[in-house]
């Protein structure tokens, strides 16, 4: 099945892919790290994520990109009320270096089914 146009507020047979670029303290990249990975590995079992990548720039290694990719429209925001995900939030404020950002996108290739 091919992606389809996604619309704001709407998406229509395709995935919704967020990065969040986040920049973290030099002292604190080890607990951050740490942080993500935990709540990633609990993300993934939501039934709304088909993916959730931690990633670091291997040149600067206090900026980091969370590769979000919900399956509905509504899991970004089920996932926003989870245990592990309040835990994380709160758990890495402290560590920003500045606030996070954030980029949506939705997939052309592959199609749905191969994420």
């Amino acid at each position: 099945m091919e992606a389809l146009a996604w619309y704001p507020g709407r998406m229509s047979q395709s995935l919704l892919i967020v990065h969040v670029y986040v920049h973290v303290k030099p002292e604190h990249v080890d607990a951050f790290r740490e942080a993500s990975l935990a709540n990633a590995r609990e993300s993934v079992k939501e039934p709304g994520i088909a993916r959730f990548d931690v990633v670091q720039e291997a040149d600067d290694k206090t900026r980091f990109v969370l590769v979000e990719v919900y399956r509905t429209p509504e899991a970004p925001a089920a996932h926003k009320e989870t245990a592990h995900y309040l835990k994380w939030r709160d758990t890495v404020a402290p560590m920003m270096a500045e606030p996070r950002t954030s980029r949506k996108y939705i997939n052309c290739f592959p199609g749905n089914e191969g994420w």
